[in-house]
């Protein structure tokens, strides 16, 4: 069933824009598959859904795969939040990232596979990401590698 959950959603990205998983979850209603917020979250995590702009607004999409070059992490990541406004945030040993709604968690799964020492962990709400570094130095650091990718 996640096979064909997660093949249905690649064919309804790559059809219209779908800007929230609300959208997303009412599509696949559409088709027969019944879902819940934290299984679509997961399913757009695992696709490695991004964020485009299309029609004029921000849509999922599948990132580029078939017959190009496996992309970095960095580049991923990148790839990510090119086109979304991020706000950054201190507060303590957190980094509060702020996006669009539905974008958080695919944010946080991509900061935690990059592995970086600067992360101790994450935890996404819809357009919010809590990023915990261990210390103020690396937390200054991650704040820096997440401008650079911006730029």
């Amino acid at each position: 069933m996640k096979r064909l959950r997660q093949a249905a959603i690649g064919e309804i990205v790559a059809q219209r824009p779908i800007r929230t998983q609300q959208e997303l979850a009412a599509a696949l209603r559409e088709r027969g598959f019944r879902a819940t917020q934290a299984t679509i979250s997961r399913d757009v995590a695992e696709l490695g859904l991004i964020k485009q702009t299309r029609d004029g607004v921000q849509a999922y999409a599948l990132p580029p795969r078939i017959g190009e070059p496996e992309a970095t992490g960095e580049e991923r990541l990148r790839a990510l939040i090119r086109d979304l406004p991020i706000e950054l945030r201190e507060a303590g040993l957190l980094l509060v990232i702020r996006t669009l709604p539905g974008s958080a968690h695919a944010i946080a799964s991509a900061l935690d596979r990059m592995r970086w020492n600067e992360v101790a962990g994450s935890l996404a709400g819809d357009d919010t990401v809590f990023v915990a570094s261990p210390d103020r130095g690396a937390l200054q650091r991650l704040r820096k590698r997440l401008l650079r990718l911006l730029e």
